[in-house]
């Protein structure tokens, strides 16, 4: 018996799809996002104090204002580096505002407990009472 071999019409449809091409971009789309994804938080590098798993509960979407501050003591409104006169009047404009965002106070662990007060004295002067402190948990 022998095979007979016949050629394709060329003007056949193509009933197949080629999906390998698609997987392709797809694994280098993952992979980019991947490496990609740490780097959008871009903020002070802060070693924040840590913090019980089960007391942290999950905080609604609020709109924040960061304030940081890092080992050293210096103060960052954002990633703007300020000190504490140009912190009040920044607190003062955003006080002015009808509805205040809250505001994120990021602070190192191995700080004095006096810059921290003082800028917890700076938020309180200007009746902002919308305060979260950051920590890292355990």
């Amino acid at each position: 018996m022998a095979r007979t071999f016949k050629r394709k019409q060329s003007l056949d449809a193509l009933t197949e799809l080629n999906v390998t091409p698609l997987l392709d971009l797809a694994f280098s789309l993952l992979i980019i996002f991947m490496i990609t994804t740490p780097l959008l938080e871009q903020t002070i590098p802060i070693n924040l104090p840590e913090q019980d798993k089960s007391s942290s509960l999950s905080r609604p979407d609020v709109k924040f204002q960061a304030i940081s501050v890092d080992g050293s003591g210096a103060i960052f409104w954002g990633k703007q580096k300020v000190d504490l006169v140009e912190l009040n009047s920044l607190l003062v404009s955003l006080a002015a505002q009808p509805d205040p965002p809250a505001i994120s106070l990021r602070a190192d662990a191995s700080l004095k407990y006096q810059i921290v007060i003082d800028v917890i004295d700076a938020i309180k002067r200007n009746n902002l009472t919308k305060l979260h402190l950051d920590t890292r948990v355990k």
